[in-house]
């Protein structure tokens, strides 16, 4: 998945508007233009496309806690440099409070079933024994399952391809 897919999808999960976007960059003390959220919202194939680096959606991840959860008060965390699955799986479970039963239920809305072992060795650290790298696969089903708890009413498949 690409953090141009991440964006749109979250963005129809909870039904961001340009003007919600800019202000959840904001909540994350950055400043972006509607163009750039256009630009990054684009099909790939359009000439207009541009890519989202993991810092812009590092950025917008850190602004969707607070936008979920609160703004804290004192310096905004650093984003990072480089995300992976798992670090955008932490974001996401972070910004919706979630405890594991929760994305576990959230997963299985999805259609997919994992131990708790399984769940938590993506919530490791990487140089813990038992961390295991979050693939494509769980992610996506992770987003449908959002999807399915927090907009019910759109059918997962209607406007993106989850496969």
């Amino acid at each position: 998945m690409t953090n141009n897919d991440i964006l749109r999808r979250i963005r129809y999960i909870f039904d961001l508007n340009d003007t919600k976007m800019i202000a959840i960059f904001d909540l994350a003390d950055c400043k972006v233009t509607r163009e750039q959220i256009s630009d990054w919202l684009k099909k790939d194939d359009d000439p207009a496309y541009k890519a989202c680096d993991d810092t812009q959606l590092a950025i917008f991840l850190n602004g969707l806690i607070n936008h979920k959860r609160g703004k804290k008060d004192g310096p905004q965390p650093t984003p990072e440099k480089k995300l992976n699955n798992n670090i955008i799986f932490r974001k996401l479970k972070i910004a919706l409070n979630l405890k594991n039963e929760d994305v576990l239920e959230i997963l299985q809305l999805a259609e997919l079933r994992i131990s708790k072992h399984e769940l938590s060795a993506f919530f490791r650290r990487e140089d813990h024994k038992h961390y295991r790298v979050c693939k494509d696969q769980i992610l996506r089903n992770f987003l449908k399952g959002v999807q399915l708890k927090y907009r019910p009413a759109a059918k997962p498949d209607a406007d993106f391809s989850w496969d």
